[in-house]
């Protein structure tokens, strides 16, 4: 995978900090952040810590400080996945894959396995998955089948409104991945014809290939335990 530049990336939801917002601005930030830490009981929740923790891992990579980012990240994601706190755990990994350390798409892979197997909002699931089509090389099919798994997901988890919204944009990212994979322009016909070759309408192959897809990213470093995390799932 080709890797982007996280300053050229913006924070995922969780603050919704801007990488070219002023470094005075950051800096405060990151005080304010601090402060808090440190106000906070020595008895209370080990998640409030670990959030408040991540606040300033994110307030850190906004300000290039990436390694110290990652150490106060990698120590969050801990206390999450302790807890199973799934979303925490989610956005631990979004801002670890953005600091661009040598584990990053390590924590990529982890991030994306756990958002599409436990029922977090469908736009995180979404924004993960988003960073493997924005990396992936144009010919690969990995695009594909990311933003076709973004699109399943956002289909299942949301309704109303909020599923028209994101359906639209999932679509939208997979009419852009099939014009860069096949320079197939918008053309409804043509991509479902694209999306049945490549064998993605099929929710068990799709889900299939992005395992294999996420075995490749992480390699053997899983910090999680898939297989006990798969046994206490509930049988459909």
């Amino acid at each position: 995978m080709k890797k982007t530049s996280p300053d050229q990336m913006v924070i995922g939801d969780k603050s919704g900090i801007d990488l070219a917002e002023s470094r005075p601005s950051l800096q405060a930030l990151l005080k304010e952040h601090e402060q808090h830490l440190q106000a906070l009981p020595a008895d209370c929740d080990p998640v409030e810590r670990a959030r408040v923790r991540l606040d300033i891992a994110e307030t850190l990579l906004a300000l290039q400080r990436r390694k110290e980012s990652w150490d106060i990240a990698r120590a969050a994601f801990d206390v999450f996945v302790g807890v199973e706190a799934w979303q925490d755990a989610i956005e631990a990994c979004d801002v670890l894959f953005q600091c661009d350390q040598a584990h990053s798409l390590a924590a990529l892979g982890n991030g994306v396995w756990l958002a599409v197997t436990f029922p977090v909002p469908a736009n995180l699931t979404v924004a993960m998955l988003q960073h493997i089509v924005d990396e992936t090389p144009d010919t690969s099919d990995g695009a594909a089948v990311a933003a076709m798994a973004a699109h399943y997901i956002a289909g299942l988890r949301t309704k109303g409104g909020e599923r028209d919204s994101l359906t639209f944009f999932t679509n939208q990212m997979v009419a852009g991945v099939a014009k860069r994979h096949r320079g197939i322009e918008n053309d409804p016909g043509m991509i479902k014809m694209w999306i049945e070759i490549l064998g993605l309408n099929d929710v068990k192959e799709l889900l299939s290939r992005l395992a294999l897809m996420l075995d490749a990213i992480t390699g053997d470093n899983w910090w999680i335990d898939r297989d006990a995390l798969r046994s206490r799932l509930p049988v459909n």
